[in-house]
Parts: C-alpha cells; structure tokens; sequence
C-alpha cells in the first residue's frame, strides 16, 4: 500500500478575511471512513476472533460508513463486508497471481497515460480512491512513480493532441472523482479543446460507496462539457443501490451522463445466478446499463475471490435464460497484450429450453 493513496482532508483557509470555507460534505464522510478491520468489525457486532482477519495488511483498509450502514450487522459473510475486509489469505501466494495482472506497467506511453487500445487512452489521474477493494487489480501499483504530476499533465495533453486516432479518453485511478470539483472541471475543459477527441469516460465506485460526491458543481461541469459523458460506475451487488445511490444516479442521467456498470465476479459476493439477475434489474430500474461482468484480475493477494470455470459458465448461462439481452452485461476477461478485454463464449445450445406459461 503506497502513501499516495493516503488522504488528509481539511478546511481551507482564507488569510484575508479569517473565515473559513466548509469542507464539501463528500470530504468529510471520507474523513470519517473506516480505517482499522476491528472498528468496522465492531461498528458491525462482529466478534474479530469469528472472522481471520489480517490487521497488517500491505493494502490498507478505507470503508466509507454510509457503505458500511448497508452491511448486515452481526454477519461476517456479508458480501458487501468481504468486499473490504483484508483478510489472512491475502498473504497467501497463488501461482498464476501477480502484482501487474492486466500488464499496466507496459501500457504506459507517458507518465500518467496508458495507451493499450485502439482509440482510447486511460488517464492515471490520482492513486487515491474512497474504499479499498480487496480484489483491485490496481493494489500493487505504483501510483507514486506512475502518475501524471502538474507539470506532466502537459506532456499527456501533447501525447493525446499529437495522436488524432484516439477519440475516447478514459479518467481512471485510483478513482477520478476524489478530485476536486475545481480541478476536474479544468480537466475537462482542456480535454474538450483537442478536436479529436469525442467522449469522456470516467471510471468510478465512489457514485456507489460516497454518493455525497455527486455535487451540484460537479453535475454542472458534465452538463457543460463539450465530449460526450460516459460514467461507468462499479457495483457488484444489488444491496449497494441504496435509495441514495439510486437517487444520485439519477442526477448524473438528468445531466446527460449515460451511465453503465462493470461488475467483478466474486466468490462469496455475487456468484448466484439470483444476486446478478437482481443487481442487473436494479440497475436497470436507476437508469444504468449492465455492460460488464468480469472475470477476476489475477492479481497477488485475491485468489480467494475466483470461481471456478464450471460455475461461471452455470452462472451466465442463468443470465442468459432469465434476463432480456439488453440487461445482460458481457463477460470478460482482461489479458496483458490482448488488444481488447476478450468476451468469454458459450455454447448457447447447451441451455434447456425454458416453457412459456
């Protein structure tokens, strides 16, 4: 776990006139989040000793509380508790995990900027993010050495000025949004000024585990931005689209955002075929569109989170036969050097065939 991900949130100042400015309500949840596995633990009237925890993880722990309010008090195989817990088999080594499971460190053109796909280039705008994930493919990466500085942020603009085949340019992390209304707004602007580029995307969890990000501020900037929006949140099970998320998703597509969700397949959170039909109908009803299911990022310290190929494929193939195609997110797998995420093929004339009543 670098530093860099570490954040101080305070008040600012003004010297001339001696007051002071109010934290945004987004930043002063995330100061209050959870840090330490047995202040979650009891917040939740779990017994520590019921559960392995590791308390000296190389990966810190951050839980948001309003994300902790939607677990299970007194359950410690909730799946949104497992989602964040670091837990003793992190440390166990897998062979086939790695710490640069998805081949980042070689995507890089420019500090900060990854060009892997034709079209498209991923921005490293930050290494902070509001919750830790225990299954981030990004855990081991070197946000410190990786990230574009102030002053690198003109090298990327001239890499993407001087590249008229990208037309979609990806804010990624870390998690884009734990910038501040000011300076992402002014990111978005100079984008807007390349003519090339057509679409914004933004990568984000914090609509769904720190709904307060979403500001009026913040809506008005994607209102005014001149490339197209694109948010992909990321949620992986239906009890994390609470009425709040819902309702800040909601706002976000009043403003012109099309919104899409990518989900991680994980054992113990979401492998039932009735959890994914549930979470893509939720999504659906909040104005979101399943688009991703993927299969885990090999990455070191997540090994307990992978099912087995057999179950996957029981698993979509439940997808397929209870939800309309349009609410089926695809399955993939990302792969270092591919040149896309690889969809994951079934034969369909495997299903049984289901009567119509």
């Amino acid at each position: 776990m670098t530093s860099s991900r570490n954040i101080s949130i305070a008040a600012h100042i003004i010297p001339e006139s001696g007051l002071t400015l109010q934290t945004p309500l987004w930043q002063q949840a995330l100061s209050e989040a959870f840090t330490r596995p047995k202040a979650l633990l009891d917040y939740l009237g779990i017994e520590q000793d019921s559960i392995p925890v590791e308390s000296s993880a190389e990966f810190s722990m951050r839980v948001p509380r309003g994300f902790a309010d939607l677990m299970r008090r007194g359950d410690p195989g909730d799946p949104l508790l497992r989602q964040v817990l670091p837990l003793q088999s992190e440390s166990v080594h897998v062979q086939g995990f790695s710490r640069n499971p998805v081949g980042d460190l070689e995507a890089h053109a420019v500090t900060g900027l990854l060009h892997k796909y034709h079209g498209r280039a991923l921005l490293i705008t930050t290494g902070a993010c509001a919750i830790h994930c225990r299954y981030c493919f990004r855990r081991h990466y070197p946000y410190e050495n990786a990230s574009a500085t102030p002053r690198q942020w003109e090298a990327l603009l001239a890499y993407l000025r001087e590249h008229p085949t990208i037309n979609e340019v990806i804010l990624s992390g870390g998690d884009p949004l734990m910038l501040d209304d000011e300076k992402l707004g002014r990111w978005m602007q100079q984008l807007s000024e390349i003519p090339h580029l057509q679409r914004l995307r933004l990568h984000s969890r914090l609509p769904v585990v720190l709904p307060e990000r979403i500001t009026p501020e913040l809506l008005t900037h994607l209102r005014k931005n001149h490339l197209k929006s694109v948010l992909v949140i990321h949620a992986n099970h239906p009890r994390e689209l609470s009425c709040r998320v819902t309702g800040k998703l909601k706002a976000l597509q009043k403003a012109g955002v099309l919104l899409l969700n990518q989900s991680v397949l994980l054992r113990g959170v979401n492998d039932q075929t009735a959890v994914l039909v549930e979470l893509s109908e939720r999504l659906f009803e909040a104005g979101v569109m399943p688009y991703y299911l993927h299969l885990l990022d090999r990455v070191e310290g997540a090994a307990h989170f992978e099912v087995e190929q057999a179950r996957i494929h029981s698993l979509y193939s439940g997808l397929l036969s209870q939800l309309p195609g349009y609410m089926v997110p695809k399955l993939v797998r990302e792969t270092a050097g591919e040149a896309s995420k690889r969809p994951e093929g079934f034969d369909l004339s495997e299903q049984k065939p289901h009567c119509i009543t």
